[in-house]
């Protein structure tokens, strides 16, 4: 009869957790990034406000943390003529498809004690993830078409 219990409160507990892609993706995520470049599906110029905050240039070269046994991180902007500092964020990696890796990526504003005063979310897609690279990409609408931006980080 133990041996029972035991068996199901084992399973019960695996039940519960991630799958082994999305833990291990955690395990990658974790720690300081750099976002080193951001690009956009179609030529031009655009004035883009990513995550309702700042624009590419400002986002450029913004350092990232990402605390995953927690899920939160901070990024910190510090261009010229931006509004610089750090901004706190809760995040969660929801998996998609794991035969092809894609995952879908949310991102939540929240104050420095990890409340968010909104129900404001980004959702982006995890397209590409190493132990040294990540890649974002996020699809929005423009004159009715897609329309992609991809961000793109380096681990520090």
């Amino acid at each position: 009869m133990k041996k029972i219990i035991m068996l199901c409160m084992t399973i019960s507990l695996l039940a519960c957790g991630g799958s082994k892609t999305v833990r291990t993706s955690k395990k990658v995520i974790k720690g300081n990034w750099n976002l080193s470049s951001i690009t956009y599906s179609k030529a031009g110029t655009y004035n883009v406000t990513l995550l309702n905050d700042e624009n590419k240039d400002c986002f450029e070269n913004s350092t990232w943390q990402f605390i995953p046994n927690n899920n939160t991180g901070i990024y910190t902007i510090n261009g010229v003529g931006c509004s610089s500092g750090e901004r706190h964020f809760i995040f969660t990696i929801d998996e998609v498809d794991e035969t092809t890796g894609l995952y879908d990526f949310l991102l939540k504003p929240t104050d420095a004690k990890g409340k968010s005063d909104t129900n404001r979310g980004f959702r982006l897609r995890l397209a590409a993830l190493s132990d040294t690279s990540m890649q974002w990409k996020q699809t929005v609408s423009v004159d009715g078409s897609p329309f992609v931006i991809t961000m793109n980080f380096t681990k520090l």
